[in-house]
């Protein structure tokens, strides 16, 4: 598995977790405070979109992880 693909899994398992804890309706709803954390998955995704800087990617790279291409 590349980078890449790995950000992607993460980045969108964090999304829908936290909405799971974050909106009220939700069976597994602990706090409204969760969506903060959806918000800033999706400001990083969009900044690393511009400056394709990732913090995660970088993690994953020193961790032994192939980049793609």
């Amino acid at each position: 598995m590349t980078t890449d693909r790995a950000v992607r899994i993460m980045a969108g398992s964090f999304i829908l977790i936290s909405l799971a804890l974050g909106v009220p309706d939700s069976p597994l709803f602990v706090s409204k405070y969760f969506l903060w954390f959806t918000a800033f998955v999706g400001a990083n995704l969009l900044q690393s979109g511009f400056t394709r800087f990732c913090p995660a990617e970088s993690l994953m790279v020193k961790l032994g992880m192939k980049r793609l291409g």
